[in-house]
């Protein structure tokens, strides 16, 4: 029985001085350490997250968890992903199962802080919507007064959900669940009148309809959603390069620089293309992250620039078919804007 009890303490102090190294190590060293990226995504959005025929997972905010791994290995495929849920999806980056969070999640200041998270690089600025059968003749959502209204859980867009009712003298029904398949379930079957979340999301989720074409998304947005990419508090490396990661694909497309001519433009006589690219002999831009210094290269290669990202998952080139909008570049009326790499 002593031996039995001391092999146990021995087993526990193993695990805990294990736990204390592991907690020791930066981020980015764990990343190298096991070869992998482990990026928490969501569990099945069209044009963000979700397998394709093949069962590959796809999409704007898979590209991002390719991006990073390109950036640290120089192998976009170095990824390993964690499927999540509203629900869930925070717990998995508190308790380090996941590096990254890359999963159309809303920057708000109580996540920020109470949460223990830093947001920084908004890669997709949204919006929460509405979206109902055509059957209704609804054309604003200030005409749906004793609607019942599909909603998921423990979200923000809860929260604005019963903000704007309120705030509009409406009453409505609300039917909520924790995970996607069961929101988007009860919506189809004819459960609920409306379902309501990031319009981003309404447009993915109404191509996965039984009957697409009998639904309509109602034009307002009543709310900011900054979506963006989150990583745990207390790493400032690794806090850096995922938002460097979005702000080289931002600046990219800004310099036009593609997946096709990052290597041409590697002889740019532009000094800001040639710093951005590594290409300059002194450049310890790359080294200052942790990487080296083609590591810009190396995430355009695997991905091309952030118009490229937003074309081929959500643009006209995309089954979605999004306007640019606000995710338009800062100078072409948008707010995409990277800051200056020098």
């Amino acid at each position: 029985m002593e031996r039995t009890v001391l092999t146990t303490l021995l087993a526990a102090a193993t695990i805990l001085t294990l736990a204390a190294a592991d907690a020791s190590a930066t981020t980015l060293e764990n990343v190298k350490a096991k070869g992998f990226v482990q990026c928490g995504v969501h569990e099945g959005l069209a044009g963000f997250g979700a397998p394709d025929a093949n069962g590959n997972y796809q999409g704007f905010d898979i590209d991002y968890c390719h991006a990073v791994a390109a950036a640290i290995f120089g192998d976009p495929s170095k990824v390993k992903y964690t499927l999540t849920t509203t629900k869930d999806r925070f717990t998995a980056l508190q308790s380090g199962e996941i590096d990254m969070l890359a999963r159309n999640s809303t920057w708000s200041l109580s996540r920020d802080t109470a949460l223990g998270f830093n947001f920084r690089a908004v890669n997709y600025y949204d919006g929460q919507g509405f979206m109902v059968r055509k059957n209704l003749n609804v054309t604003s959502a200030l005409e749906l007064s004793g609607a019942a209204v599909c909603v998921h859980a423990g979200t923000t867009t809860e929260l604005n959900l019963a903000d704007y009712f309120k705030s509009n003298n409406l009453k409505y029904n609300p039917v909520v669940f924790e995970k996607s398949d069961e929101v988007i379930g009860a919506y189809d079957s004819g459960r609920c009148d409306v379902y309501t979340t990031d319009q981003s999301g309404l447009y993915g989720t109404r191509l996965t309809l039984k009957n697409p074409d009998e639904h309509v998304i109602l034009p307002e947005l009543i709310s900011k959603e900054p979506l963006a990419l989150v990583v745990r508090q207390g790493d400032d490396q690794w806090f850096d390069i995922v938002n460097w990661v979005h702000y080289a694909l931002v600046n990219a497309e800004d310099f036009g620089i593609t997946q096709a001519n990052v290597e041409e433009m590697k002889a740019s006589e532009n000094p800001d293309i040639k710093r951005f690219l590594g290409a300059e002999a002194d450049s310890k831009l790359g080294t200052d992250l942790g990487l080296s210094n083609d590591w810009a290269v190396n995430v355009i290669k695997a991905v091309g620039n952030y118009g490229e990202v937003f074309e081929r998952n959500l643009g006209q080139s995309s089954p979605l078919k999004i306007e640019r909008g606000l995710n338009a570049l800062w100078n072409k009326g948008g707010l995409q804007y990277g800051p200056p790499v020098r």
